[in-house]
């Protein structure tokens, strides 16, 4: 049993999408949103609720045939990029196919946010291993890092590269020395050789290569040890990232920028899928906003 595994079983007990798949297309004249905006000013909204961390939400109800028009005829030729809701995606296809013939099953809950929107925010997703003490490990991976990387000792508060840093760039620290470095990759022709059946695209991101010559190469983390996080954590704030490094709770730490969006396009254009964990795409629409029934209305 596995993620996916779980959302089919939730999808035949409820029959309906609980969160949308929130995806990515290009509108560069913000045309849908021009469209949407004088309702947002005129109208109160249909709902609304603000979460633990203070991001507030609303939701309203358009109903006029010449928006809806409109913002469908902006997203119809759209090419869609999935950027959170891969197992919701596929799961939302098997269960489709499960019940077999036409009906509202065949659709799935959508969140379209334009590129071009000035409020789409991509942050990154840091990697925490453990598994490493009373092991060969840690040798292996000093090995790697030093054949690889160029380190740079820094301050803790400096972990995360700056965006407009060049090349392949990380923050690493452990919780032993609880010493911060900077990771830059010596070459990015390291970076061919280890992902050599891969797009260019692909091979010049900070998570590929992070994959590619540390978590399965010395630290020796299969596919599934990823999906299923044996040995290896996420988290999305710098400081709980730090915090749970400083603290033991896990061995390492490499700490990770956001990849821009243009990165992002050129990736799925080649036709490939990042690893886990790559994005975390903000604002992120909270499960259980909306709910889309995939049984037809009696």
């Amino acid at each position: 049993p596995g993620p996916k595994a779980d959302r089919l079983s939730l999808t035949r007990a409820t029959k309906a999408n609980l969160s949308p798949i929130f995806s990515l297309y290009s509108d560069r004249e913000l045309t849908a949103w021009h469209a949407l905006e004088p309702t947002t000013e005129r109208d109160e909204p249909f709902g609304e609720f603000t979460e633990a961390d203070g991001t507030r939400n609303r939701i309203w109800r358009v109903t006029d045939p010449g928006v809806i028009e409109t913002v469908t005829h902006a997203a119809s030729n759209a090419e869609l990029l999935i950027a959170d809701g891969h197992h919701r995606y596929e799961t939302a296809r098997v269960y489709a196919d499960e019940i077999g013939g036409d009906g509202a099953h065949r659709y799935v809950l959508m969140c379209l946010v334009a590129l071009q929107d000035e409020g789409l925010t991509v942050f990154p997703t840091h990697r925490l291993v453990d598994g490493l003490k009373d092991t060969d490990k840690p040798e292996k991976l000093a090995t790697t890092l030093r054949e690889c990387f160029e380190i740079e000792r820094i301050d803790a508060d400096d972990l995360v590269p700056p965006d407009d840093a060049e090349g392949i760039v990380m923050g690493y620290m452990d919780s032993h020395f609880k010493q911060a470095f900077r990771l830059t990759l010596k070459d990015r022709t390291i970076a061919d050789a280890a992902l050599p059946d891969m797009p260019e695209p692909y091979r010049r991101l900070d998570t590929a290569v992070l994959e590619a010559l540390v978590l399965t190469g010395p630290l020796g983390l299969s596919e599934d040890d990823i999906s299923h996080l044996h040995g290896l954590g996420y988290a999305r704030s710098f400081e709980e990232a730090r915090e749970l490094v400083e603290s033991g709770a896990f061995d390492a730490g490499f700490f990770l920028r956001g990849i821009p969006v243009d990165q992002i396009q050129a990736i799925a254009a080649a036709g490939v899928n990042m690893p886990p964990k790559s994005t975390y795409f903000f604002p992120k629409v909270p499960t259980g906003l909306l709910f889309n029934p995939l049984t037809d209305a009696e």
